[in-house]
Order: C-alpha cells, then structure tokens, then sequence
C-alpha cells in the first residue's frame, strides 16, 4: 500500500456523442479512487465507443463476437522500461447502459463500477477462476462503498 495522494493523468476519449454519458472528471475519480493506496503514479487511457467499436475490439482481441461492457489493456512495456503507463480501458456506452437498466441499477453507479472494475484490470487483478473473482469483487465492493455506492454484485 501506498501513501498520499496519486498522480493521475487519465486521458478521456468520446468515440460517441457525448450526451448522457458522464464527464471526463467523473472517470478520473473513479479511476483514482481504484488506484487509491495501490499506486503513486499512473498514466492511461480510456475510451468510451459504441456498439460496432465494442463488438469489433472485444471479437479481435479475445476471439468473442459481441460489444461487452468493457475490456482493459495492460501496457506491455520492455523489460527494464519503468514507466507509470498502466494502459488503456474501453467501455461500451450502449451496453453499460442496456446492463443498468437491466440489472435495474443507477446508470452512473454502473459506468463507475465498470470503470474500477477496468482499473484493477490494469494492476493485474483478474477473476479468471472463483477464488479470484471473490476477491476482485470484494476489493471492488470496498472501493465503491468508500464512494457511497451500493454493492454492485447484490442479489435483487
């Protein structure tokens, strides 16, 4: 754990109109409230696209053919290259919104989830296998809870 407060530099990109979707300001809090205590210093990007965009990344990257919510890239750097380049997040607008209304949550309480959920992407957590996905999805619980927000994994 790390101590004080984080040097963020969050680059924000709209591949969409920009209506009802939340402000650059709101990504960047909810990034930093993901890294808070994990890292001092981070660099990354995020893009907010629609459905084509989605579908396409999410088919060539992991072999699946459809928009889902959101994918993280990790930086890949060279051995030996210390940089405070995590890498980048891309969320799909049109289903982060299709999934709040479906799991009848608030729509900016879900773009948050989403974007901490990302972000531990990026620091190496995973949930590949049920012990690991309980212990993301409690570090994700915590992190949310410290920002008045509801647990995202409860059971209407």
């Amino acid at each position: 754990m790390t101590k004080g407060p984080v040097r963020l530099d969050v680059s924000v990109e709209y591949a969409l109109p920009r209506a009802g979707l939340p402000a650059a300001v709101s990504f960047r809090k909810w990034v930093g409230a993901a890294l808070k205590g994990r890292i001092r210093e981070a660099d990354l990007a995020l893009r907010i696209v629609g459905t084509r965009e989605g579908r396409a990344l999410n088919r060539h990257y992991r072999g699946r053919d459809y928009a889902t919510n959101v994918l993280s890239f990790p930086a890949e750097l060279p051995e030996g290259v210390v940089l405070p380049l995590l890498g980048d997040i891309v969320l799909c607008a049109p289903v982060v919104a299709r999934e709040a209304r479906e799991q009848k949550k608030a729509l900016a309480d879900h773009w948050a989830h989403l974007t901490v959920h990302g972000t531990l992407h990026l620091l190496g957590w995973d949930h590949e296998d049920a012990r690991e996905a309980e212990c993301m999805e409690q570090l994700e619980r915590e992190i949310l809870a410290e920002m008045g927000i509801g647990d995202p994994y409860a059971e209407d």
